[in-house]
């Protein structure tokens, strides 16, 4: 028996059953293991990796009912017949022949990976001070509160619905949950197909994108804005007009008459976190009436927003069906879940629905479904407004910090709503090395350069996030940010 093949290195974040269980089916699909010698004993082997017995004999008996072992009476366990061909199981690499693989570099119609795009780091928890945009703080997430919902979804009738495949459908619950309890608070009132689960406001532009934009077609963006947005609209080859911002959000005039369609994030705009003014908001929609022009409203973080009577939406004062309004779940629930949703004129929406079934055809449906329970049983509000309060708490320690220590770099009134804040550093300051410095004491910034879409961007600008740094840690961070900055420049 080749015994070493059967050493783990154990994750102390997960039980040793199923570590065990992993490695031994890992090992016998390999086919590393002689097929005519018995398994190590139980006793044996629980020696070998330092756990009890009982654990690997059931272990070696959950193998027996899968069909990856046999047990033989008085000899032990043995693999199945069935995997006893090594060849056929054999994950080995085989080398390439030279001169026989194709030259991808000239079949490809669009290189993704060559364009521009905001780096985070995925060891950002290592960091002591991680003020990252876009993640959460794990330790808050009503992890009990969401496993019930998933043994919910996985028990009763429900299982009976989201095993199956649902083609073009979405889960009816979560929509339903969506139209009568989310838009509403955004003053929009929907019908059921009038609404499409997506995987992602990226995803909701995306196929935007591929059903709307053409060559000749010219959509405006903020500027600096959302990247991603802009490198999905230039994939389509549309023609791409950036528009200034400043304090009061997108500045609306006469440079958008001639657009097709407009990306707007009015809330808060990415990245600066300005809230499109009340004056701005009606000129918008008296434009795309007068122009012919359809808004692109990404409302991303909607339900993290801090303030007592936050504006409505755009779409809620949409008459003429111009606004595509986009949603996600991600900043509140969880940026891994990947869930959000598009609400349109159900014309558009029945395309996206079809272009969606070419694609992937639906969102994962148990993943619709427990999110539809966590929002049902009122996980999703209780949790809203922890995290609210604790947003805001971080606010005010974030703003007093920067006052104290990095006095003179505001750029926009930031909302009570903003996850993060938009700084501009001293014009000498490239804070893409910044950023390398910073990281060096334990800092991550986000340098700004990545969000300005024209090229030679300005330089001098950062974005620092508070959702995923703790409370206590913000006030040393930005000090400590500020003793980097000053080391930085007297370099």
């Amino acid at each position: 028996m080749n015994e070493h093949y059967l050493k783990i290195d154990f994750d102390p974040g997960r039980t040793l059953q199923d570590q065990i269980r992993e490695h031994l089916v890992a090992t016998i699909l390999s086919g590393h293991l002689p097929v005519d010698e018995p398994m190590p004993s139980s006793r044996r082997l629980a020696g070998q990796l330092g756990v009890s017995r009982n654990t690997v004999v059931l272990i070696y008996e959950q193998l027996v009912d899968t069909g990856y072992l046999i047990s033989r009476s008085r000899r032990g366990y043995f693999i199945a017949p069935a995997f006893h061909r090594s060849d056929a199981l054999c994950t080995e690499l085989v080398p390439d022949l030279p001169g026989e693989t194709p030259d991808w570099l000239s079949r490809f119609r669009h290189r993704p990976s060559e364009e521009q795009v905001i780096v985070k780091p995925n060891n950002w928890r290592s960091f002591e001070y991680p003020f990252i945009y876009g993640q959460v703080q794990h330790e808050f997430f009503p992890i009990e509160q969401w496993r019930d919902c998933a043994r919910k979804s996985l028990s009763g009738m429900s299982d009976r619905d989201w095993i199956h495949d649902s083609v073009d459908s979405d889960d009816a619950v979560l929509i339903e949950q969506i139209r009568t309890r989310l838009l509403p608070k955004r003053g929009i009132y929907a019908e059921a197909n009038e609404i499409l689960i997506t995987i992602g406001t990226q995803n909701s532009l995306y196929l935007l994108a591929n059903l709307l934009l053409k060559p000749e077609t010219r959509i405006a963006l903020e500027n600096p804005g959302f990247r991603d947005a802009h490198n999905i609209f230039k994939t389509f080859e549309a023609t791409l007009h950036l528009q200034p911002v400043d304090e009061a959000g997108i500045q609306v005039d006469a440079r958008l008459n001639d657009c097709d369609y407009i990306y707007i994030t009015p809330s808060h705009q990415v990245p600066t976190g300005a809230e499109l003014s009340s004056e701005r908001r009606r000129a918008l929609m008296h434009l795309a009436s007068e122009q012919d022009c359809i808004l692109i409203e990404d409302d991303y973080d909607a339900d993290i927003n801090m303030q007592q009577k936050p504006v409505p939406a755009l779409k809620a004062s949409d008459r003429n069906k111009r606004v595509i309004y986009m949603g996600s779940l991600s900043k509140s629930i969880s940026p891994g879940l990947r869930l959000g949703f598009m609400v349109a004129d159900e014309t558009l929406i029945a395309e996206a629905r079809a272009l969606r079934r070419l694609m992937y055809r639906h969102p994962p449906a148990n993943n619709q479904r427990q999110t539809a329970l966590f929002l049902a049983q009122g996980h999703y509000d209780t949790y809203l407004r922890k995290i609210r309060e604790l947003y805001l708490s971080k606010l005010d320690r974030m703003q007093s910090a920067i006052e104290s220590h990095l006095p003179g770099m505001h750029t926009v009134p930031v909302s009570s709503g903003a996850s993060s804040i938009w700084l501009e550093a001293p014009e000498d300051v490239d804070t893409e090395v910044l950023s390398w410095a910073a990281a060096h004491d334990g800092v991550l910034i986000e340098p700004g350069a990545v969000h300005f879409l024209s090229p030679s961007p300005p330089r001098h600008y950062f974005r620092l996030g508070f959702s995923a740094i703790a409370a206590h840690k913000i006030e040393p961070g930005i000090a400590q940010l500020s003793r980097s900055l000053e080391r930085f420049r007297s370099v």
